[in-house]
């Protein structure tokens, strides 16, 4: 019979994950403001400086994951980490734009923030 062996999840690892959420929302952010303020030529796609800010979060955030994954963590317990982007999302966009986070909103972060500790539980 085969013997199934937990990976343990380095705390460091989880941080530099929820670091690269951070870096996710933010880059998602960049690329709305630098999408709004671009020009339609392809050069002022090419040299907006938000949308390149936005592939530099983006290639972090890639950074970050190989860094933790190196680091050492089970699948299923970093990557739905890495789902608390669309908080952070939603608290930019609220702080940026003004968009309101409604009770419904808050539902789903707190379901989104169960299902990451539930698996983190069950791995």
């Amino acid at each position: 019979m085969k013997t199934i062996m937990q990976e343990a999840t380095h705390p460091l690892s989880i941080l530099m994950i929820l670091g690269a959420s951070l870096c996710g929302a933010l880059g998602s952010f960049l690329y709305k403001t630098g999408a709004n303020a671009a020009g339609g030529r392809t050069v002022d796609l090419l040299l907006n400086p938000r949308l390149l800010g936005g592939v530099a979060c983006y290639i972090a955030v890639m950074v970050l994951f190989v860094a933790a994954f190196r680091k050492g963590g089970a699948l299923t317990v970093l990557y739905p980490v890495y789902a608390t982007t669309f908080i952070f999302a939603a608290g930019l966009s609220l702080l940026a734009f003004g968009t309101p986070i409604r009770p419904v909103n808050l539902a789903g972060m707190t379901l989104l923030v169960s299902g990451i500790y539930l698996m983190g539980k069950t791995s």
